[in-house]
């Protein structure tokens, strides 16, 4: 019988199932991209690799996207000012990871604090629509303002 009290409880044990669904995702932050970063380039950490393939959740901005209707953006460490893709290479913080999203949403504001979920991917990539190469890319995503 479906009553108040039965849909409430119900209610709440798919919020409880929601939120340590969440909890037990792996977070990764900006700090562990890279062991090093240097003049002989950037070399991935272990904690990259070792989440591969596997769907994880990063925290940052959204910079300036290349248009308002792509299905992408680059998620920076901190606020940019300026779209990354329409200043020189010279401007762009090395520790960028590009995001795909599964369905479009509206982009927010760059100095909005956003939290992604997407599937890891790491490697060199070049997207065949953009021309646009990634070293880190999140697959299948979507965010949040958090």
């Amino acid at each position: 019988m479906l009553t108040r009290r039965n849909t409430l409880m119900g209610l709440s044990s798919l919020i409880v199932s929601a939120s340590s669904a969440n909890a037990s995702m792996p977070e990764l932050t900006f700090e562990q991209l890279y062991d090093t970063i240097g003049v002989l380039g950037m070399t991935l950490s272990g904690r990259v690799k070792q989440l591969s393939g596997q769907r994880v959740r990063m925290r940052g901005f959204m910079a300036p996207p290349l248009r308002a209707e792509a299905n992408f953006f680059v998620l920076t460490k901190v606020p940019m000012a300026l779209c990354p893709f329409c200043s020189s290479d010279a401007d762009w913080p090395s520790d960028i990871v590009v995001v795909y999203l599964s369905e479009k949403q509206t982009f927010v504001q760059s100095n909005t604090t956003i939290e992604v979920e997407g599937t890891l991917e790491h490697g060199s990539w070049t997207d065949p629509e953009t021309g646009f190469v990634s070293l880190l890319r999140l697959a299948s995503s979507r965010f949040r303002m958090s």
